[in-house]
């Protein structure tokens, strides 16, 4: 990834037209190029304390990972490295999750997806667990970039439906991973390349279940420089097709800079320099 990128980050969480409450959260950190989405399930407000803690605990373990990461000039070793980070990240997150819910009768049963996604100078690297998803925008065209952790997808994935029925399932929301759930939880990584106009997406299903793809892809194609409309405009399209869940976006914008001495994404590679 060249040092004259640089990185613009936006988010918007919303409870939407049918909820009581929003189990989602979001986390943005710009400072070390690493945004976290997190979509909570449970009784009471249990969901919010799952999505709430894994959003805190992913951040917090990353932050102090990322430091470390950048002391080491081997390429081979930082990549190798990273992908152990982020897995930590996610089982610290499941490992606090199953500990509150022992420790407290009434948080028993929470859990929530995740997805995650750290910037860095060969790319970006996502991982994920459950059906909330990462999508890339690039020259027009929308990519999801994370595949689902669910019923649906396996059904899918067998050949049992449609792809093209897939959103009128009644199965759409029963997720085959989640955090928080059980001791022995499987984490999804992979790596991407990045190019200068990439816009990166994260989302709740909240979002995904509301808006098809071309839906989604127009927003972004129309995304002004500033991200926050954006956001604002994929939840508002979201409740204005139903808005029956919580709905959660978080936008990374990868843009040309001014050169080395400028630039949020130049600050990040100095790990490198």
């Amino acid at each position: 990834m060249s040092t004259d990128l640089e990185l613009q980050f936006a988010g918007k969480t919303d409870t939407g037209l049918v909820r009581a409450q929003n189990e989602d959260a979001i986390a943005i950190h710009p400072a070390h190029g690493f945004v976290v989405l997190a979509d909570g399930m449970g009784g009471y407000n249990a969901g919010e304390v799952a999505s709430s803690m894994a959003t805190a605990v992913i951040s917090e373990r990353l932050s102090q990972g990322l430091d470390t990461l950048r002391q080491n000039r081997d390429a081979a070793q930082r990549h190798k490295q990273l992908h152990q980070l982020m897995d930590d990240a996610l089982q610290d997150a499941n490992k606090a999750i199953l500990a509150a819910a022992r420790a407290e009768p009434q948080y028993e049963g929470m859990g929530t997806t995740v997805v995650a996604a750290v910037f860095h100078p060969d790319g970006l690297t996502v991982a994920h667990v459950g059906d909330s998803r990462a999508y890339r925008f690039r020259r027009g065209e929308l990519a999801q970039i994370t595949r689902d952790h669910s019923l649906l997808q396996e059904q899918i994935d067998a050949g049992l439906l449609d792809p093209a029925l897939a959103r009128f399932s009644q199965s759409k929301n029963l997720v085959t991973r989640a955090v928080g759930v059980g001791a022995a939880m499987e984490v999804e990584i992979h790596d991407h390349p990045v190019q200068a106009g990439d816009v990166y997406l994260l989302c709740s299903d909240g979002l995904s279940d509301m808006l098809q793809d071309a839906e989604i892809a127009a927003v972004l194609a129309r995304a002004p420089a500033v991200l926050d409309a954006a956001c604002d405009t994929l939840v508002q399209k979201a409740n204005g097709n139903g808005g029956l869940d919580n709905i959660s976006v978080v936008l990374a914008r990868v843009q040309a800079g001014g050169g080395q001495a400028s630039g949020l994404l130049h600050r990040i590679l100095n790990w490198v320099s």
